[in-house]
């Protein structure tokens, strides 16, 4: 999904970049209240993570590319404006040392994947929440399609862009139909790891699982009781 220079006309592109540099502000005083003992190292565990995934690029077309995002399973993990901060460090580390979206472009690229993917993604999975049952398969479930949905809204959200300033003479419709598709198949991907890597962490250690607190936990989500400490039978 990232979107290379010169892609995009230099109005649009700054108006993406002043949304961006908006929404990590916003997101920096956010985090503050997310950030705990348990988040924080979490979260350069999950930007690490996410960093590894979007490394693997699929071609979509006239230079184009599209990726796992990873902004759902972030939000849910680390919350929502840690998750902001955590996508544009990736975002920042790609443009930099592998040229990866481009300087000009990173505005465009953390609006797409870090606000929009993350807002749609875990906004979707609170909704979800709201209405599932709680326990693991409703964490599980809601997390999945909000992971998968995210993926092409941002997707959709670039197609806006290059309506409103796109330079390559390519039609729209046909931007439109090749971001789609491709996003939709990549959404599976993104909902498949999503729901793979948070079932992975809800069986071990579910208050690491920042999107599961404040829910009543089912017997199924309890913290293990651990194998070094002997269990009270009295």
């Amino acid at each position: 999904m990232h979107v290379p220079d010169g892609y995009l006309d230099a109005a649009t592109t700054a108006g993406t970049a002043a949304v961006a540099a908006a929404g990590v502000a916003i997101a920096l005083r956010g985090a503050r209240r997310e950030l705990d003992e348990r988040t924080a190292p979490m979260a350069g565990l999950t930007a690490a993570f996410v960093f590894a995934v979007q490394m693997m690029n699929f071609p979509v077309v006239y230079g184009t590319s599209g990726h796992l995002i990873g902004g759902a399973l972030t939000a849910v993990l680390v919350g929502p404006w840690t998750a902001v901060l955590c996508m544009t460090v990736v975002l920042l580390v790609q443009a930099l040392v592998f040229a990866d979206g481009g300087l000009t472009a990173l505005g465009t690229n953390v609006t797409l994947m870090a606000l929009v993917a993350v807002a749609a993604g875990y906004g979707i999975f609170v909704g979800l929440r709201r209405v599932l049952p709680a326990g693991r398969t409703g964490v599980l479930t809601a997390a999945g399609v909000g992971a998968f949905l995210s993926v092409p809204a941002a997707a959709l959200a670039f197609v806006l862009l290059f309506g409103a300033g796109g330079v390559a003479d390519v039609p729209l419709g046909s931007v439109a139909a090749a971001m789609g598709a491709v996003h939709l198949l990549i959404g599976l991907g993104e909902a498949a790891i999503t729901v793979a890597v948070l079932g992975a962490v809800l069986a071990v250690r579910p208050d690491l699982v920042r999107g599961a607190r404040g829910l009543q936990v089912a017997p199924e989500l309890a913290p293990r009781p651990s194998a070094a400490q002997p269990l009270d039978v009295r």
